[in-house]
């Protein structure tokens, strides 16, 4: 366990007992990018594939590289067990192109900024998600020299669009292709790192609190005390509580 503030995280973690998976994402993001001052609407207008290369930063400075995921073959329902490297993921998802990208197709021309995570958030709670998506990230749209609205692209274009925003944000959509060492078909899944990281959270959480209940009880220091001390120190005097 490579945590060493671990009272900040204690508090993190129980402000987002009570909050829906999107809240507790934002508080993930919010703890990965302290440079960012808490600022939410700073943070909720970054690229989708940012926030997940930077939580795969954090998961790695938490808890360290090697991630174990665990998942149920499509085609015969085997249990497969594979690891990931938090690091590459990280590195892989913060190479990106520019926040602005311009397509061409068909007379038109498009210029719109890659979806941010309020950009998604918003269009989910849409009738038409998609239409609702085009509207807030289309900058300008153009057709024979003529400004248009988003708001009747055609399918092909729309589609250039979606191709394009993939490519400059390649970490907006992680899903991996795992192979079944059973039957050998491939199974797809997505990986929602926010989820991920806020399970291995919350269990380090519960961990942390017995300690801090042993702890206490054994030798009567306050819970600040308890956390104020290294992980390794801890573990020593849970050690001698066991053997006493």
């Amino acid at each position: 366990m490579a945590i060493t503030q671990a009272a900040d995280f204690l508090a993190t973690w129980e402000s987002g007992t009570a909050q829906a998976p999107a809240g507790r994402a934002l508080l993930l993001h919010r703890a990965a990018r302290p440079d960012l001052g808490g600022d939410q609407q700073a943070l909720l207008a970054l690229p989708v594939g940012q926030r997940e290369a930077d939580l795969f930063a954090l998961r790695r400075a938490l808890f360290g590289e090697r991630m174990q995921v665990r998942l149920d073959c499509s085609a015969c329902g085997a249990d497969m067990e594979f690891e990931l490297d938090a690091g590459d993921f990280a590195r892989t998802l913060a190479d990106r192109g520019e926040p602005l990208v311009r397509v061409a197709e068909d007379g038109w021309e498009v210029e719109f900024r890659v979806p941010g995570v309020a950009d998604l958030t918003a269009a989910a709670r849409a009738a038409d998600p998609r239409r609702a998506l085009l509207a807030r990230c289309v900058v300008n749209a153009v057709r024979d020299g003529r400004p248009a609205s988003a708001d009747v692209l055609p399918a092909a274009v729309q589609r250039r669009i979606a191709e394009a925003a993939q490519a400059a944000d390649p970490g907006g959509d992680v899903t991996l292709t795992v192979a079944c060492p059973e039957c050998g078909e491939g199974t797809r899944a997505e990986l929602d790192i926010a989820s991920y990281l806020w399970s291995e959270l919350d269990a380090w959480a519960r961990d942390l609190l017995l300690d801090v209940h042993l702890l206490a009880t054994a030798y009567g220091w306050s819970e600040p005390e308890i956390l104020a001390l290294s992980p390794l120190r801890r573990r020593y005097y849970l050690e001698l509580c066991a053997d006493a």
